[in-house]
């Protein structure tokens, strides 16, 4: 009754607006975030201007030894402060980083002494020729973990050799190895050089889905880049990531192995559970590509093969020889060599794709 008394036209142009905003707000937010908002759970009014240092309060996590609590933490940690202070300006030396995180134990290990965490989170990072990169994210990385009382530990998977740089076999090496020493809630796969700027962006897995973390970086404009990216930080369980067989091993230098692990998601029977962009917010050191780690020209054709090699490239097909696991004072690291990219001849028409 209501429909016969307006136009017909101006109604299907209605109902297309409101279609249509309905997807930017998916694209901008993420549906994770979207549905928290219709259905309860609003994203808090962050207010980046005014920003703490994150090493702010953590003498609260030093308890009188004689009087170590046997309770779980509380699901939220009670001297979480939002957003945090982050300056690349001059990077720490590893001494300074020890110095201000002196309850971390060799390997990079550590757990609340007031109580039991909640979440057992190992952060694996691949790794080389970023020295400056990587003192400056742990300086940032420890406290912001041990302000959500997770038990965790660091691994850094470090490429050994000259040959070009696989990012993802690497994360492959790091979750293998890190599974062989502790049994984990979550996998953070954790690029060198992104520091996190909220300390309420947690770092534990969402049990259904595979979480996208870094949803908005400073090198988008804190925005998201396009629907599926799944790049910089993210969060699997143990189980997810088996599900999914890891990461592609073939992916040699830069660009492609994030958007084959989101075809993968998929192809799984899985979808991605995105961070708000109000609170996945990183700041990315600036720097210039590495040397060996140039852009890798095959990747819109490895793309287009996913469905097809998936399953088969991946932690089940996974080769490296490890040359060294030792225990430093602020991570674990893990040296490896892992092979050379294939020799592949291109012929002009393939170099004209491109």
């Amino acid at each position: 009754m209501f429909l016969s008394r307006i136009d017909k036209h101006n109604f299907l142009l209605l109902l297309c607006f409101s279609q249509l905003l309905f997807l930017l707000i998916l694209y901008r937010r993420g549906a994770a975030g979207v549905f928290q908002g219709l259905f309860g759970g609003s994203d808090p009014p962050w207010d980046y201007s005014k920003t703490h240092d994150v090493y702010t309060n953590l003498s609260v996590f030093v308890p009188n030894p004689e009087n170590v609590n046997t309770q779980y933490c509380p699901a939220k940690s009670p001297i979480l402060v939002g957003p945090l202070s982050v300056s690349f300006q001059t990077p720490p030396t590893l001494k300074r980083v020890q110095q201000k995180n002196r309850y971390v134990k060799p390997g990079g290990y550590f757990s609340p002494r007031h109580c039991f965490g909640r979440y057992r989170t190992a952060v694996i990072i691949p790794h080389r020729n970023r020295e400056a990169h990587l003192r400056t994210l742990l300086y940032y990385l420890h406290p912001f973990l041990q302000r959500q009382q997770l038990h965790y530990a660091l691994f850094i998977v470090h490429q050994a050799g000259n040959s070009t740089f696989n990012r993802a076999k690497l994360l492959n090496i790091g979750v293998r190895e890190a599974l062989k020493l502790d049994e984990w809630d979550c996998l953070i796969l954790h690029d060198v050089d992104l520091v996190p700027e909220n300390d309420y962006n947690l770092y534990i897995c969402d049990e259904e889905y595979p979480k996208h973390l870094a949803s908005a970086m400073d090198k988008f404009h804190y925005s998201l880049p396009y629907w599926t990216y799944f790049g910089g930080v993210s969060a699997l369980t143990p189980d997810q990531y088996m599900r999914i067989n890891g990461f592609p091993n073939s992916y040699w230098g830069w660009g492609g192995e994030d958007d084959d692990i989101a075809m993968r998601i998929r192809l799984a029977g899985m979808s991605i559970t995105r961070t708000p962009l109000s609170l996945g917010r990183y700041k990315m050191i600036s720097h210039n590509r590495d040397s060996g780690n140039e852009e890798n020209s095959k990747r819109y054709d490895q793309l287009g093969n996913t469905r097809r090699t998936w399953r088969e490239d991946g932690m089940n097909s996974l080769d490296f020889k490890l040359i060294s696991r030792t225990r430093a004072p602020l991570y674990t690291n893990i040296t490896v060599a892992i092979g050379d990219a294939p020799l592949v001849t291109e012929t002009p028409a393939q170099w004209k794709l491109f």
